[in-house]
């Protein structure tokens, strides 16, 4: 019987519908073929995610826990059973890496917890790759995650991470549900004093791709349709 411990791996995905291999390292590639346990957010995309990097992968062989914002975390540590038996598990974000902004992160502690290996593999993170395309202050920032959807809560969170970005020389980075980009970025521009810089990262790695920086003024001038595109906003008052 095998007491050694599976690993729990750490699986990037890409941040759209393009070739995985265009973005994803071969060490992604080799572990894909290597594992046939996987926790997902969705398995519909999963399996086609599996299936583009690894098309002789018999389906069939997989077994896959389902991790999204409705499961109960009472059963968790059931997802982790077969690593406790040896079994190497694979986990896979719905977009990018595993961990971060991303429900994953319950599976990752509760493997800390029973002293199971995990292992980051090397993949894309739109919230580094756009902090790292910004122009932004990249030795000290912060993700916020959601803005509220209310109106005046909005403009008030808004106009504190202006503030502490200014006090701390720290940028905030945050997002938006997509269909709601281009309210963000309005609300941004007028709200925001008129020199503070805003970032607009979308669609990263993708042939679409759009990377800008301008202060607020300028963004209220431009032009640019940010509708169900995923995107990451950031801001930094000097």
């Amino acid at each position: 019987m095998n007491t050694e411990k599976g690993k729990l791996y750490l699986i990037p995905t890409t941040l759209g519908d393009n070739e995985p291999l265009e973005v994803l390292p071969m060490s992604v590639k080799k572990i894909i073929e290597l594992t046939d346990t996987f926790i997902v957010e969705n398995e519909k995309t999963a399996r086609r995610f599996i299936k583009r990097i690894n098309s002789s992968k018999v389906q069939s062989n997989l077994e896959i826990f389902h991790l999204n914002k409705f499961t109960d975390s009472s059963i968790l540590p059931e997802f982790l059973e077969p690593c406790l038996r040896g079994v190497n598990v694979g986990l896979l974000s719905e977009a990018g890496c595993p961990g971060v902004a991303d429900p994953g992160a319950d599976i990752v502690k509760l493997a800390h917890e029973k002293d199971i290996k995990v292992v980051p593999l090397v993949g894309p993170s739109s919230i580094l790759m756009a902090m790292m395309s910004s122009g932004m202050n990249g030795q000290s920032f912060s993700f916020n995650g959601y803005l509220p959807i209310d109106k005046s809560e909005r403009k008030a969170e808004i106009k504190r991470l202006e503030r502490l970005s200014f006090d701390h020389n720290q940028s905030q980075i945050f997002i938006e549900t997509p269909y709601r980009n281009n309210k963000m970025l309005e609300d941004l521009s007028n709200i925001l004093g008129g020199n503070t810089n805003i970032c607009v990262a979308c669609d990263i790695t993708l042939p679409t791709e759009y990377i800008k920086t301008y202060t607020a003024n300028n963004w209220s001038k431009k032009k640019v349709d940010l509708h169900k595109r995923p995107t990451i906003f950031i801001i930094h008052k000097s």
